[in-house]
């Protein structure tokens, strides 16, 4: 197996998000934090093989660092497409073993692999072989009735037999007979004691928490137990809370960006994607969140909401929609 080179610092990141986290959005959560680790909406390997790679590849690269999430659980397949990411430039692959759609359980891809925890293991040390960055894994804590932490503990062996070492374990189990992907984000319990646990147990391992945290103050409660915090919705409906991100959690010391800084400095890169035809709508949909809970900001998202989407729609409308907010 070729030994992976691991730089990146991972104290916080922001999660995958199917139809959330694409290139947009990340390009504006980079404006925010120089520091978060990024990472793409889960991608198939089947779309990556077989359809325009390009298209679900591409990015820029004041993202960085950016890391791409599969959804697999072919090897060979995993491999190739772990090696188109690491020619794209991505600073890390995520193999995901945590989405519990239907869709993608029919095609052995997400939570239902923490049933094959072995498959996991093949996948992951296939991955490696292939590239030279790092490779890690998002799971659950359990999926139905394999929930116990003794079956944690068992799958987390497993899988780090294969030399990934750097788990992001969703501090909840994934029911995947009767919940939707949606129920599965809120309903089962979260266990953030067994994700402390697991470092604990597993100390050499590189883990990360994931699951319902929505401050910087829990943050750095999490961070006394583990290695790293990843956000998920908290950071993409309240995305001014990564402006505070490189001070508090990476002791960097740059001034913080304003809001209204924030919005300004998308200017060059909007008025370039609508030069190559991309619909505004696809980008401010993003920032509808960076005013919350401020003075105006129902203004701010209403006004993009009810413009942005219509034919033609300039940058204009976000300079409309930033008169509504106070300075």
């Amino acid at each position: 197996m070729t030994s992976t080179t691991d730089n990146l610092n991972r104290r916080f990141t922001v999660a995958p998000m199917m139809d959330w986290t694409d290139r947009h959005c990340r390009y504006f959560h980079r404006i925010l934090s120089r520091q978060a680790v990024l990472y793409t909406e889960m991608v198939t390997t089947g779309a990556l093989i077989h359809a325009e790679a390009d298209r679900f590849l591409r990015y820029n690269t004041q993202e960085q660092p950016v890391a791409l999430q599969l959804g697999g659980s072919n090897p060979a397949d995993l491999a190739q497409c772990t090696k188109m990411a690491e020619d794209y430039g991505y600073n890390e692959v995520n193999l995901n073993v945590g989405c519990p759609s239907d869709r993608v359980q029919n095609n052995m891809i997400g939570a239902c692999l923490m049933a094959h925890p072995q498959l996991v293991a093949e996948c992951l040390e296939t991955m490696q072989a292939a590239v030279k960055i790092p490779v890690t894994v998002k799971h659950r804590l359990g999926i139905d009735d394999m929930d116990s932490y003794e079956e944690l503990v068992s799958f987390v062996e497993t899988v780090r037999s294969s030399g990934c070492n750097v788990f992001i374990i969703h501090a909840r189990k994934a029911i995947l007979q009767g919940l939707s992907p949606k129920e599965n984000r809120d309903i089962p319990p979260l266990k953030y004691d067994w994700v402390y646990q697991i470092k604990q147990e597993f100390p050499d391992l590189e883990v990360h928490i994931n699951g319902g945290i929505k401050t910087l103050e829990e943050c750095h409660t999490h961070l006394q137990h583990i290695d790293g915090v990843m956000l998920g919705r908290e950071a993409y409906q309240n995305p001014y809370l990564l402006a505070d991100v490189d001070n508090e959690l990476y002791a960097c010391p740059d001034e913080k960006i304003s809001r209204k800084g924030a919005a300004l400095a998308m200017v060059p890169y909007i008025q370039e994607q609508l030069a190559e035809g991309v619909s505004l709508h696809h980008i401010t949909r993003h920032m509808l969140g960076l005013f919350h809970a401020q003075r105006g900001g129902k203004q701010f998202r209403r006004f993009i909401s009810e413009n942005a989407h219509k034919p033609g729609a300039s940058i204009d409308v976000l300079f409309e929609a930033l008169e509504r907010v106070p300075d």
